[in-house]
């Protein structure tokens, strides 16, 4: 075996969340937290089931044998309510996914409570899928499930004579829900509760049309994250639920109310205000919520729920809120052909618990602290009887119109210039629209990337080339384009060579070798000139040698070489290849030599110009498999570029 004389060195589903009390706990009690049955919406139109279940401070509540939580007797009497009223009357409960006990569970519920059966087959009860058929129904879905149970049971507790139809949409997604919606009121419908919902978007006002049905009471909790405008509470043509914290009290009414701290309102960035909205809600736009009730779970509701394995728990968010809601409107009357009823309330406040006090935010009043009027955590109040909710003399006013935004128009930044590998960025421009754009774009030069939301387009560009760029922007239902061309251009070519130690004759740097790479004229071979070369191999035993350096060829030049002189002998003298010396850029084989190419020194070169613009790492790798020693020998090497 050689003996080399260079020592050289190596270079080298269902979340648990606390909700804040507003509501007296005794004194060293755990603040209980609550279980979502639904899990947040993730995209617009996706929507959310809000209802909230109470678990144990410390974990998961175990199963009830009897309810806690107020029953039908504790919401009547906290709004003034008779059990009487509601005959004939049928509340429509829209919701995804099946529950398969919903009727079961809705027996069990009104059995405890001694209310009359409500059954399919007295005529009570009926469900449907989102196309009014009885079968097949969706997927079931506990969560979902949780929130039918608790739908279905203050609509029994509040309108214990009311006809209940549950309607199941396929999925979560607002175009099955809207279908379940249209089909509540197709069957006939008059009063139609929606526990559920999402996020605002920008086509949200043309989806208005499947609320849009005059003389139908249409209830939507407004949401349980507090300040934040949630669809389709926003939506003109629904009434919008708010959430209250109802507590036991000594005084005339015998109850106490403040806003729950979970409660939704907010200001839509869509919808127009409507024209019965006369309160002052400092939103240019339609406001939530314009009633509320209990949601608050920490004084919430039972409810019984065999198929997500809770049996009797207790229950809250503003989906106990907005069917209780609906249930009150069922009580107060059949709504007038041509009204929109979210109307009543305004014309009656005097006839509502004007809740005064709790806070759902730190925006103040009045959309997030509740006082004197109208707030957004419980908008005009809470029902004090049915007098709010009834029809009135006359037809209330139609909503007001949402004015169509101005067409979208996107601004040409004109002819542009760019240099490959230089940063650089543009900001695009549009109006028109709501203000709010969605920008995509086709063409845009090689190495940018364009940000969908802030219309800004960066990066750096790696491709010289003239490209055509079309860019569109979308807002409020419309779009507009504009095209224009970037031209990017090489920059200036420094021509040279760019390995550095290219003969090998100052030690390895910038180099990386494996030791012993580098040799001097003290041991055979010679080097080609100087005194200084790379010997790979030459072992006669399995054996691997490597020499590398790290280069940036420039993006500018139109050509790059690699050269280098090779000198090969081996005392195999055969016909098959077995020891071979290979040249990579990157992971790219530029060249493979082995035994059988034995020759002295010979200068090979291979061309680098698909690496232009790139950093990039040559090697050069002497493998061999323990035949007979064949020594590869590399010296002079050069990358040059021009």
């Amino acid at each position: 075996m050689r003996g080399r004389l260079l020592a050289l060195a190596l270079l080298g589903s269902a979340a648990t969340l606390s909700v804040p009390l507003l509501t007296a706990v005794p004194a060293g009690a755990a603040t209980p937290a609550v279980s979502r049955s639904c899990a947040a919406p993730t995209q617009a139109r996706l929507m959310s089931c809000f209802a909230l279940r109470r678990t144990a401070a410390a974990g998961a509540m175990s199963a009830m044998t009897v309810p806690a939580g107020y029953g039908p007797a504790d919401l009547r009497s906290a709004y003034n309510l008779s059990a009487a009223g509601g005959t004939g009357a049928t509340v429509a409960i829209v919701d995804a996914y099946d529950d398969p006990k919903a009727e079961a569970d809705l027996g069990a519920y009104r059995a405890q409570y001694g209310l009359a059966p409500c059954t399919a087959a007295n005529g009570c009860f009926r469900k449907v899928n989102q196309n009014g058929a009885a079968s097949p129904l969706p997927a079931a879905d506990a969560g979902w499930a949780g929130e039918i149970s608790l739908d279905l049971d203050m609509v029994s507790a509040v309108c214990p004579n009311c006809k209940i139809m549950l309607v199941e949409a396929n999925s979560a997604y607002g175009s099955d829900l809207y279908t379940a919606e249209d089909r509540a009121v197709a069957l006939g419908a008059r009063y139609v509760s929606n526990s559920w919902g999402g996020s605002e978007y920008s086509g949200q006002t043309t989806d208005d049309a499947h609320f849009n049905h005059p003389g139908v009471v249409i209830t939507a909790s407004t949401g349980d994250n507090g300040t934040g405008a949630a669809y389709p509470a926003t939506s003109q043509y629904v009434t919008a639920v708010g959430g209250t914290s109802l507590s036991r009290a000594s005084n005339t009414r015998g109850w106490t109310e403040t806003a729950w701290s979970g409660a939704g309102s907010g200001c839509s960035a869509f919808d127009a205000r409507p024209a019965w909205q006369t309160s002052s809600t400092g939103c240019a736009r339609r406001a939530e919520a314009d009633v509320s009730a209990v949601a608050d779970p920490n004084t919430g509701v039972a409810v019984y729920d065999s198929y997500s394995g809770y049996g009797w728990a207790v229950y809250g968010g503003t989906s106990a809120s907005a069917p209780i809601v609906a249930s009150v409107y069922a009580l107060a009357g059949t709504p007038g052909a041509g009204d929109y009823p979210a109307a009543y309330p305004y014309a009656h406040q005097s006839s509502l618990f004007d809740v005064t006090g709790g806070t759902n935010g730190g925006c103040g009043p009045a959309l997030c602290a509740a006082g004197t009027g109208w707030d957004g955590p419980t908008g005009l109040g809470s029902p004090n009887g049915t007098a709010a909710f009834a029809a009135g003399t006359g037809p209330t006013p139609t909503p007001t119109p949402t004015p169509s935004p101005a067409p979208v128009t996107v601004a040409s930044p004109g002819a542009l210039t760019g240099t490959v590998g230089t940063a650089t960025s543009v900001a695009l421009h549009a109006t028109g629209g709501t203000g709010t754009y969605t920008w995509t774009a086709t063409g845009v030069p090689a190495g940018l990337v364009l940000n969908g939301t802030t219309g800004v387009i960066s990066g750096t560009p790696t491709v010289a080339a003239g490209y055509s760029v079309k860019v569109t922007a979308t807002s409020g239902g419309s779009s507009g384009t504009a095209t224009f061309t970037w031209t990017m251009a090489r920059p200036p070519c420094a021509a040279g060579q760019l390995l550095g130690n290219a003969g090998l004759e100052s030690g390895t740097a910038p180099w990386s070798a494996t030791l012993g790479v580098v040799s001097s004229n003290a041991e055979a071979p010679q080097a080609r000139s100087g005194t200084h070369y790379a010997w790979f191999d030459g072992y006669g035993v399995r054996h691997t040698d490597t020499l590398s350096q790290t280069v940036t060829i420039p993006a500018g030049c139109n050509t790059a070489t690699l050269s280098f002189w090779l000198q090969i002998s081996s005392q195999d003298l055969g016909t098959a290849a077995h020891d071979v010396l290979t040249v990579k850029a990157g992971s790219a084989t530029l060249a493979v030599y082995s035994n059988l190419n034995r020759t002295g020194y010979v200068q090979k070169s291979v061309s680098l110009a698909g690496f232009l613009g790139q950093r990039v790492t040559i090697t050069f790798t002497g493998t061999e498999d323990g035949s007979k020693a064949t020594s590869f020998v590399v010296d002079d090497t050069a990358l040059t570029v021009g």
